[in-house]
């Protein structure tokens, strides 16, 4: 597993702060927006917002929630301008970082990430300079905990998974964008918990930093998180265990 999957994963396992929560929800309610104004209400239809409803789920986020999103996207109001920008550019050492966005203010959303990248001696890149260097696949994260992780990786690849990988703790399954859906089903079948499943960018390839680069990558990555319009961001960058802990226990970047 790719260091930046596997602080993602970290992120995850972790759970959601309680004080970052409300964001969380945002997130999710504008991505369940977005997937109405693409496809319809009706999740039967829609393979966006089924995936956006689940992930909704996977977070807790209450059904309420998920149920007032889907009407927003099908009025006129709040999220009708929300507009997709997936943004490119270039890290502390040279990591490609691609960054997707929901924004009903694309002025204001780029110049707050082109602001963060600057911050960190970063900068925006012109657009398909650092795209092709990612994939769109299907992630799905499992926690092994006792299970015979033998066992779990053959369910995965007879479900229809392309690619498993387990580090402690936990496993990640790739597949193909259009096969998350079953291959998840399947899982949950054979009674196997998923604690999350998306469809993400991944890089093809990965690059290692020295520690300082990498410290400086994970910081950039986790502020540009933090923005509300900010969807998914993801680096080309194999973070070591060692780093990952050093950034975790609050090491001054």
């Amino acid at each position: 597993m790719s260091g930046h999957s596997k602080w993602s994963s970290i992120k995850h396992q972790k759970g959601v702060a309680d004080a970052k929560r409300g964001q969380l929800f945002t997130k999710l309610t504008r991505e369940i927006i977005a997937a109405v104004r693409q496809g319809g209400a009706s999740p039967d239809g829609n393979y966006r917002l089924r995936l956006a409803i689940q992930k909704a789920r996977d977070s807790n986020m209450p059904m309420d929630n998920i149920d007032r999103a889907i009407a927003k996207g099908g009025g006129t109001g709040e999220g009708s301008s929300l507009a997709e920008l997936v943004l490119e550019g270039y890290g502390p050492g040279g990591a490609a970082i691609l960054v997707q966005a929901l924004s009903d203010n694309r002025n204001r959303t780029v110049q707050e990430i082109r602001n963060l990248f600057t911050r960190a001696g970063s900068n925006l890149a012109a657009a398909g300079s650092v795209a092709w260097l990612f994939d769109s696949v299907g992630l799905i994260n499992v926690k092994t905990d006792s299970k015979n992780t033998d066992d779990l990786e053959l369910m995965a690849i007879d479900a229809g998974a392309e690619d498993v990988t387990v580090d402690k703790g936990y496993m990640e399954i790739r597949t193909k964008p259009d096969k998350l859906e079953w291959v998840r089903k399947s899982l949950e079948a054979q009674k196997v918990t998923v604690e999350s499943a998306q469809i993400a960018m991944v890089p093809k390839t990965t690059i290692s930093l020295d520690e300082k680069a990498s410290l400086q990558t994970l910081k950039l990555l986790d502020r540009l998180e933090e923005l509300d319009e900010v969807q998914h961001v993801t680096a080309n960058v194999d973070f070591s265990d060692e780093v990952l802990e050093k950034y975790q226990s609050g090491v001054p970047v």
